[in-house]
């Protein structure tokens, strides 16, 4: 399986997560029992194997100076930390440079930058930070990037879940861009909801669309979800954890509750993020 959408894992932001929950009253549950929890490195990897997880894509953004105490850059994993990771358990982690539509040109300049390490596999965007849709025309530069180096953007899709706009996220607003960058592979995140609809028509319609599931548990699919996702969606669909907010060991047991034919399933946990993130690494044992 490979986790297309992994926060950062690692302990020191649990204290962070909580602090979001209690001083914004999300109603966001972040994942602590059952093995489910933030952990080490070497934890996490331990968890992996055991659940048969091939690979967790990291969101990876540097904190800017004016970065509130709730901005997204605070909950991804910060360059070094995925530097490390990519190092040491090479094909487990992969990076996603997560960048601000705001910043123009030296924002894109350094998501070029992002790109040319080894670790990074694609471009990342916290909607819901920034305010811009999709078709937005801040965004273009950064798709023009990503399809130069042939790699991905992935992007949060509906409503947010913290105290910030939601329209942005609006599903029909990646139909232009789709159609202006016909080699870039997009995948709208977090299902769409409450645009689920929306996103399943924007993945069906797009040869170059993918959805993806991250932060929505499979037992709060919608019955339209699972049939995409079962039929011409096959292919077309990605699973996510968006942990904490969904853990892996919980989801996996959900998943195995749901009437999904065995292909539609590989192709869900595995197949399409294959196809998507063509630079992810083959699988190799730890460096010392």
């Amino acid at each position: 399986m490979i986790d297309y959408w992994c926060n950062c894992f690692l302990p020191s932001r649990r204290a962070l997560w909580d602090a979001a929950v209690a001083g914004q009253g999300l109603s966001i549950k972040v994942r602590r029992e059952g093995g489910d929890g933030f952990a080490e490195p070497a934890e996490m990897v331990a968890r992996m194997d055991e659940l048969g997880i091939a690979a967790l894509l990291l969101p990876t953004a540097e904190v800017p100076e004016h970065a509130g105490p709730f901005a997204y850059e605070r909950y991804a994993s910060q360059p070094e930390e995925a530097r490390e990771l990519t190092r040491r358990w090479p094909g487990r982690f992969a990076s996603l440079w997560s960048f601000d539509p705001t910043q123009g040109m030296p924002a894109v300049r350094r998501a070029s930058e992002a790109l040319a390490e080894p670790g990074c596999i694609g471009l990342h965007y916290h909607t819901h930070s920034f305010d811009r849709a999709f078709d937005h025309r801040d965004m273009y530069p950064f798709y023009a990037l990503a399809a130069e180096h042939d790699v991905p953007v992935v992007m949060q899709a509906g409503t947010s879940g913290g105290i910030m706009p939601s329209e942005c996220g609006k599903p029909i607003g990646i139909d232009r861009p789709a159609l202006y960058f016909p080699e870039l592979r997009f995948v709208l995140s977090h299902t769409g909801w409450p645009w689920v609809d929306e996103a399943i028509a924007m993945a069906g319609k797009h040869p170059n669309v993918y959805l993806g599931t991250a932060a929505y548990p499979p037992h709060h699919w919608s019955a339209e979800l699972l049939r995409f996702i079962d039929g011409l969606g096959r292919g077309k669909s990605l699973f996510g954890s968006g942990f904490p907010v969904g853990g892996h060991r919980q989801a996996f047991a959900r998943l195995a509750e749901l009437p999904l034919r065995e292909p539609s399933r590989r192709a869900l946990l595995e197949g399409a993020a294959r196809a998507v993130f063509t630079r992810l690494r083959p699988t190799r044992e730890e460096k010392p």
